[in-house]
């Protein structure tokens, strides 16, 4: 009986803030639902019922599955580059050497730095007219001419995917220098006098140590590369010639550009459900991680 009671107190306890997450996602979430299967527009009538018409238009459209593919390509590239680059700076900071501490505090500079305001400065690094890199590049002699970076379909995806790394792989870098810290000094010492070599040593010594986090890592980055709006859109709003338009972006066009609310709202859907299946995904890789380390 007092188990129940329990139960029930607890539930009572949470009763508020269900009823605020039912305000606040489930009925925008329902209403969303809802004007996915109509033809409304952003502004004017409610629109009529077409079932799942907007989800096969959206679905067998070329625009969607070539903004599909951009957003794969950005998401594995600036994720693998991320996790690479967060791995060896966190390997680099965990070594006892002068102005560790100073290094360490720097290097949370780019990711404690507001979405816009990263875009921007690499903006006008890229500009094309006195941007830093095109001078630093043509001071080194690898360059003849100013280039436009962002406004060429062939390097505009490239410099991106370059300022989503500069911005984000210090988060990997500070989670795995977390996991490091737990690694014994002992079992590395001991990988030493055996005649392990760095990579050896880092393979079979350290990452088991530091996998799982490197896991959750892997997980966030994945999901916030594959849902990226701001830093694209600061920085190109998608150009040149759709080259870098992802799908936040194709959504928010959808819906407030063209004022297509119901095709919007059902692209929306879309974009929620991959990453949802996304996140299960690795998911069950974490928890197939935990099982096996245990």
């Amino acid at each position: 009986m007092s188990g129940t009671w329990m139960t029930t107190r607890a539930w009572l306890l949470m009763l508020p803030l269900l009823m605020m997450m039912m305000a606040v996602i489930g009925w925008p979430l329902i209403d969303t639902v809802t004007l996915s299967f109509t033809d409304a527009k952003l502004v004017g009538t409610a629109g009529n019922f077409v079932g799942i018409d907007n989800y096969v238009k959206m679905l067998s459209s070329s625009n969607f599955q070539r903004t599909l593919s951009t957003t794969a390509i950005f998401a594995i590239v600036s994720v693998t580059a991320e996790m690479v680059i967060g791995v060896l700076a966190a390997l680099l900071l965990n070594q006892d050497f002068y102005g560790r501490t100073i290094l360490r505090a720097l290097m949370i500079l780019p990711w404690a730095l507001p979405t816009v305001v990263n875009a921007t400065l690499w903006r006008l690094i890229y500009n094309p007219e006195y941007g830093a890199l095109n001078a630093m590049l043509t001071q080194l002699g690898l360059l003849d001419t100013y280039r436009s970076w962002l406004g060429e379909p062939g390097s505009a995806l490239a410099a991106l995917i370059v300022a989503d790394c500069w911005k984000n792989f210090p988060l990997v870098a500070l989670i795995a220098l977390a996991a490091l810290q737990a690694v014994p000094r002992d079992i590395t010492a001991a990988s030493l006098v055996d005649g392990a070599g760095p990579f050896s040593r880092f393979r079979f010594v350290i990452l088991p140590y530091i996998a799982g986090p490197l896991i959750v890592a892997l997980v966030l980055r994945t999901i916030e590369a594959f849902k990226v709006f701001d830093i694209i859109w600061v920085m190109t709003r998608g150009g040149p010639a759709n080259s870098t338009r992802t799908l936040s972006i194709l959504v928010y066009q959808e819906a407030f550009s063209f004022q297509r609310a119901g095709s919007g709202a059902s692209l929306a859907l879309i974009v929620t459900l991959l990453v949802t299946l996304l996140a299960a995904a690795y998911a069950m890789l974490v928890r197939k991680s935990a099982g096996s380390a245990s």
